[in-house]
């Protein structure tokens, strides 16, 4: 057998971190490019929207408060405080087509049935709560970022200018009876070449200190809204495990009719056969014909035979004998069969204690997968198996010498792949799923497990 290297763990993959706004590589000054122009501009929508949303947000709080004593009048509030889902959506979307900022939806509101489990729903739902918050947290920063930026802009435009058009300012009388035109700080008039470059000067560094300063108050918005209308922690974790539920049961279902489907077309259809050979030679010994008989008892015997060998295969896909004897059993039981060259190596400890039935078959399944694609698909000339234990995490490393490529599709067009398949099952017990296949190979598939124990 050809030993092979192990690889160190691989690293995974971080998604890219979107650029906050438009036009990041632009080489110009900052002042002007178009993500500072378009990040002052969300702040003058924001400025719109901020007092009504403020409003929205107090009369939600007020009247669930003031209608509290009526109860059926606590519909009105509940609705009011679900609807604050609204101006989340309007905020995100606002965020997506100013600023580039992709923020998730929260998960969808559901109304329970009955009078008070739906007026519960309404007036517990906290992503609308949250969107409230938001409304109340985000006015005065959106009212302090628009008046900020627009007198640093102005302030910074009109000093780059003053030269064009100080001279058409009104004359005034200085304290010593002298006339200026121009901008007046106290007795200081700024009306000389030399003040008149300090004034430009000063503006340039404003113009751009500007762009900073918008770019800190429209990402303080973008925390915000990333922090109070975004799902929370827990909603997408109850959404992962929702969908890895439904795979689990899903794949379940397909095990359960790919069973049947071999019981009825194969073994039923054998036993029916013995059944049948039996009966004649029944009859051909009741007339006498002692050999036509021993000839049918001979076929049923074979067929009895190759019935049994087929449903011990059925019993060893649902759970394999060999995992009765431990992982590691099973894995280099495995490892024998497989159709191309597996090396495996079992860390100390893995099954100390022993795993639970659920994480061990999960294991199994997981590594026999892998071993089947790295033989049909990849083309691989062997396949290297690693299963370490440490602080309650069962870690699986399963490295092929394949052409590389390999995806987790699964999509609405029902476009799956056995990947998908493992991923969600993995998900099922709470585990992680990683994938790195570069096309030219090798692909490495890291998986990690639970070490839940036996009572």
């Amino acid at each position: 057998m050809t030993t092979m290297t192990l690889p160190e763990s691989a690293p995974s993959a971080q998604p890219p971190t979107p650029s906050h706004g438009a036009g990041g590589g632009s080489p110009a000054p900052v002042p002007f490019r178009a993500r500072s122009w378009t990040e002052y501009g969300y702040l003058w929508l924001l400025l719109l929207l901020a007092p009504f949303g403020l409003a929205y947000a107090v009369l939600a709080v007020a009247l669930t408060a003031g209608l509290a004593v009526t109860v059926a009048g606590l519909w009105a509030g509940g609705g009011l405080i679900a609807g604050a889902r609204g101006w989340g959506a309007l905020h995100r979307g606002l965020l997506r087509q100013t600023l580039h900022a992709e923020i998730a939806e929260p998960p969808p509101f559901h109304l329970r049935s009955g009078f008070w489990r739906g007026m519960g729903s309404l007036l517990g739902d906290p992503t609308g709560w949250r969107a409230l918050l938001f409304l109340l947290a985000s006015f005065p920063v959106a009212l302090a970022g628009f008046v900020v930026s627009t007198v640093f802009v102005s302030t910074a435009l009109a000093a780059v200018t003053y030269p064009a058009w100080y001279r058409w300012l009104p004359a005034q009388q200085a304290a010593d009876g002298s006339w200026h035109r121009g901008a007046m700080f106290g007795d200081w008039f700024v009306d000389t070449p030399p003040r008149i470059a300090g004034a430009v000067a000063a503006g340039v560094v404003l113009l751009f200190v500007w762009p900073l300063l918008t770019r800190l108050f429209t990402t303080l918005m973008h925390l915000l809204a990333q922090a109070l209308l975004g799902p929370t922690r827990a909603s997408l974790r109850v959404a992962e495990l929702r969908a890895s539920r439904a795979g689990a049961v899903e794949d379940a279902d397909a095990r359960l009719r790919r069973i049947e489907r071999d019981l009825h077309d194969g073994t039923q259809a054998r036993l029916v056969a013995v059944a049948m050979q039996v009966d004649e030679a029944r009859e051909h010994l009741a007339d006498g014909e002692t050999a036509a008989a021993s000839g049918l008892l001979d076929t049923a015997h074979a067929s009895a035979l190759e019935t049994l060998a087929e449903l011990r295969e059925i019993a060893r896909g649902i759970h394999p004998a060999a995992l009765d004897s431990g992982l590691e059993v099973a894995l280099r039981t495995l490892a024998a069969r497989a159709p191309l060259p597996v090396v495996v190596e079992i860390g100390p400890g893995v099954e100390q204690p022993r795993l639970a039935p659920a994480v061990e078959s999960i294991a199994y399944y997981t590594v026999a997968e892998l071993v089947t694609n790295a033989a049909k698909y990849a083309a691989a000339d062997g396949v290297a198996v690693r299963v370490e234990r440490e602080d309650g995490v069962l870690r699986l490393q399963v490295r092929d010498d394949g052409r590389g490529g390999a995806r987790v599709v699964t999509d609405g067009a029902g476009q799956r792949t056995g990947l998908a398949g493992l991923t969600e099952r993995v998900r099922a017990v709470d585990g992680t799923f990683e994938l790195a296949s570069p096309v030219g190979g090798p692909t490495v598939v890291t998986v990690t497990l639970p070490t839940s124990t036996r009572p």
